[in-house]
């Protein structure tokens, strides 16, 4: 006679849920380190612990509970990491804002409550240490996904991937795009938590797990650009208070960027790059203002890449310029700011807003124009466009590089809304650095007032300027026709990675309501 035994895979067992006061405390703890993972701090390392208190705050708390858990979180976060827009704004719209993203991850809180118990169930060590984690930080790039396009074009700020513009962990961003390395993070941080949450899971077993995902993670190299030329590129920074609420007499602004370009005087270049607003309005049709700006080209010998703000008909557009004896070329902003360059659904914001006093903060709702192509070609080279929060686009990024061929990619942007020594220049600066690694380009990013600088396709930043500082950069800058996984598919990376979490989730409750 013989017999045999069958091994019952049971569920990893974790310890208790944290009680409510302790779920409000890591929720606080995992806000304030992810705000010291960004700029200006870019103490990267703690995004991973900080998720991690995030996600264990949520473990165990009913629908309800877990909003308000995820909505602290979110607050707490976002209040301190975007205190840059009260300088001269006050503290509504930071009230404002941080109350909408402070909703998207409450709404994203009752997600990831409700994966932790359906996936604390699945049968299998592996499936808690691995399949769970991957659930948890699916959602969260979900959540995080769609606080960066909804609604109204949403607002990409504090992604978990712009925390990474500096660490090694950036290369990976070239493979997968910034949802992609947002999800990698994420689910680093969801293994971390499900190790120490483990009952019964020997110590050495648990290390050897933390190390592989962390390890695997730093060790992802960028992938491989091909250099394919060289451009030599001036840009310059006017130190012009060009901001909202700004008073300049007309004509300022350019004469600041005008002089700043004598610096470059006897320079070789191909291009010179002003920043966004530099050219102020309709420069082309001011005698002023064109003979100004032909006196700068004659100076440097090179087109102009200039942004000013320009009417067409009825329409009013925030654009860039190419300046070759007058313009050449125009790209229209793809991204205009709600609630700063265009005022959506005046009709029934517009009284609220004048209420509050706000209203002549936007007096004109820029145009938005969906045909206009973000690249210049000057000369066979062919020069991607981004101005200001054009740069936080996932999708105008890829169809620059994807669609138009970039080979090198100019950021003009003004940041003389937010005042000196503002966090806001260098997180914004984070966010080119790293859409350089994610695209392979070369990058120029180039402001009114700073933070200014150059940087490699790895994200080596090549020339800095100091802010609120009048100055100009040059440097021999790489071209590349290399298009990366990241350009090429980040986009499906991010739809595969939230259909797929998504899908689980469901499949996971399915299976629980037939098993009740």
């Amino acid at each position: 006679m013989s017999t045999t035994t069958t091994r019952t895979r049971r569920p990893l067992r974790l310890r208790a849920p944290l009680p409510a006061w302790g779920s409000v405390v890591a929720a606080l703890v995992g806000a304030g380190l992810m705000t010291l993972s960004f700029q200006p701090f870019d103490a990267w390392p703690l995004v991973v612990p900080g998720v991690a208190l995030a996600l264990v705050a949520l473990r165990g708390r009913r629908t309800s509970a877990a909003f308000g858990i995820g909505a602290l979180t979110g607050a707490a976060f976002f209040a301190v990491h975007i205190q840059w827009i009260t300088v001269y704004l006050g503290p509504l719209p930071l009230v404002g804002l941080t109350g909408i993203m402070a909703l998207w991850w409450g709404l994203g809180g009752m997600l990831l409550a409700l994966a932790w118990r359906l996936g604390e169930r699945m049968r299998g060590a592996w499936a808690g240490v691995i399949v769970l984690p991957a659930l948890l930080a699916g959602l969260w790039m979900l959540r995080e996904s769609l606080s960066s396009t909804v609604p109204w074009g949403g607002f990409s700020w504090g992604r978990l991937a712009y925390s990474q513009a500096s660490s090694p962990v950036g290369d990976a961003v070239s493979w997968v795009g910034a949802s992609g390395l947002t999800f990698l993070l994420a689910f680093v941080a969801a293994v971390l938590a499900v190790l120490v949450l483990a009952r019964g899971m020997l110590v050495r077993r648990r290390l050897v797990v933390a190390a592989a995902v962390v390890v695997g993670l730093v060790a992802i190299p960028a992938f491989p650009v091909a250099e394919t030329g060289t451009v030599r590129v001036g840009a310059v920074q006017g130190d012009s208070e060009a901001g909202l609420l700004a008073e300049y007499r007309a004509g300022d602004i350019i004469r600041q960027h005008a002089e700043a370009s004598e610096l470059l005087a006897g320079e070789q270049m191909d291009v010179l790059v002003w920043p966004e607003n530099a050219g102020e309005t309709d420069p082309q049709d001011s005698l002023d203002s064109t003979r100004i700006i032909d006196d700068v080209q004659a100076l440097v010998d090179a087109p102009i890449v200039l942004g000013a703000v320009t009417h067409e008909g009825a329409d009013t557009y925030n654009s860039l310029l190419l300046w070759d004896e007058g313009v050449r070329a125009v790209y229209h902003k793809r991204h205009p700011v709600p609630f700063a360059e265009y005022l959506p659904e005046r009709d029934f914001f517009g009284p609220l807003l004048d209420a509050l006093g706000f209203l002549d903060l936007i007096p004109r709702d820029y145009s938005l124009d969906p045909t206009s192509e973000n690249a210049f070609d000057v000369d066979g080279v062919v020069y991607g466009l981004a101005i200001c929060f054009d740069i936080i686009d996932d999708g105008l990024v890829r169809e620059m590089v994807a669609e138009h061929g970039a080979q090198i990619i100019l950021a003009p942007t003004n940041n003389a809304d937010f005042g000196e020594g503002s966090w806001e220049n260098v997180q914004q600066l984070a966010i080119a650095q790293l859409r350089a690694q994610e695209a392979g380009r070369a990058l120029v990013n180039i402001s009114t007032v700073g933070t200014s600088a150059m940087m490699l396709p790895d994200g080596t930043m090549v020339d800095r300027l100091p802010q609120y500082e009048p100055g100009a950069m040059i440097e021999t800058l790489p071209l590349s026709d290399t298009v990366t996984p990241a350009m090429a598919g980040g986009a499906l990376v991010e739809r595969a990675i939230a259909i797929a979490s998504i899908g689980l989730l469901l499949g996971l409750a399915l299976v629980r309501r037939r098993r009740a």
